[in-house]
């Protein structure tokens, strides 16, 4: 006897199966394909010799230049734009379903905004060492910016319709305050570097750095992710929350520590960069749906590969010149931003 063919559920059930290995691959191929893109173009032959050197497989070594082009300067690059845009991605994803506000964002929400405030005073001043003290001082900067944004919504809570715009009088205070720290301390040319890196660039990232985000990223992450549950009955009120039985208090404060020091690792290391979580979780959650254990996976993959590509974008759109990659982002942002407002009857 003939084998009957699948049913829809069946056929349905296998395509779900598929998808994440689907988008783990399109990952992985997307950032193959952005550290061959540049300036100078890397062939795959090229980057095979690079990688088999590196990984000790035999293979023959390729000439320094090009071995230093793609193993000191664009893979880490390429892997830092996949962990930040992770990263930023589940920040969106985790602060909208605590807030109730499909708008919240870290950098909308000040965030971003304290974690360079934190960054800088550090940089200039020269508080802490290295890359822990630069981290250190941007959660602290973001911790504040928490802080200061619970204290203003004390009264109407965190899922206030004003967050949004308390959000953003905090993220003006604090960066005012990152301007007074550089005009009163810093010198020209640490001014302009500064400045340049708080647009948010891929190009400091190096193989420390990486590690620092490869290994509070991935925890950041699974502990979100161990919450998804609690992030479901957020997303309908915290009075639904608590009847299923979930500490509000407790789950929100969680969370929201975490968000702060993805966000601060994020800021620390590549600058501030806007709207990557108002973008991707909002697509993702089109295509797969709002339960937070699918969704926030998905939306971790999406961020990764929309980062990915908006540095390359960045990298070779006025090639030679490099364009901040949070200036892409805000470009593209901002006009879903719109229209998010525009859908909820606000503009």
């Amino acid at each position: 006897m003939s084998a009957e063919p699948a049913g829809p559920r069946g056929t349905a059930g296998a395509a779900r199966a598929l998808r994440p290995l689907l988008a783990a691959g399109a990952l992985a191929g997307s950032m193959a394909a952005a550290v061959r893109i540049g300036t100078a173009d890397v062939g795959w032959s090229g980057l095979g010799r690079v990688l088999g050197a590196r990984l000790g497989l035999g293979v023959e070594p390729v000439a320094p230049l090009l071995d230093s082009l793609v193993w000191d300067l664009r893979l880490p690059r390429v892997l830092m734009a996949a962990l930040v845009g992770a990263s930023l991605a589940v920040c969106g994803t985790v602060l909208q379903a605590v807030t109730r506000n499909p708008l919240a964002d870290p950098y909308l929400l000040g965030v971003s905004s304290g974690a360079s405030a934190g960054a800088v005073t550090v940089l200039v001043l020269g508080v802490g060492a290295g890359a822990l003290g630069v981290t250190g001082g941007a959660l602290a900067g973001s911790l504040l910016s928490f802080g200061l944004l619970l204290l203003l919504l004390r009264r109407t809570g965190l899922d206030s319709v004003r967050i949004v715009l308390t959000g953003v009088v905090v993220g003006q205070l604090l960066t005012a305050l990152t301007s007074l720290v550089l005009m009163a301390s810093a010198d020209a040319d640490t001014t302009r570097a500064v400045t340049h890196w708080l647009l948010g660039s891929m190009a400091p990232a190096r193989w420390n750095t990486v590690a620092v985000c490869a290994v509070v990223t991935p925890l950041g992450l699974l502990a979100a992710r161990l919450c998804s549950n609690a992030l479901d009955g957020l997303a309908f009120g915290t009075d639904t929350a608590a009847s299923l039985g979930i500490g509000v208090r407790r789950t929100r404060m969680l969370l929201l520590v975490v968000t702060a020091a993805l966000t601060a690792v994020a800021v620390a290391t590549v600058g501030a960069i806007g709207f990557v979580g108002l973008i991707v979780p909002h697509g993702v959650r089109f295509l797969v749906g709002s339960p937070h254990r699918v969704l926030l996976p998905y939306a971790a993959l999406a961020g990764a590969l929309f980062l990915v590509w908006t540095d390359a974008l960045a990298r070779i759109a006025f090639a030679p010149r490099e364009v901040p990659v949070g200036v892409i982002t805000a470009l593209l942002g901002v006009p879903l931003f719109l229209l998010v407002l525009r859908k909820r009857g606000e503009l």
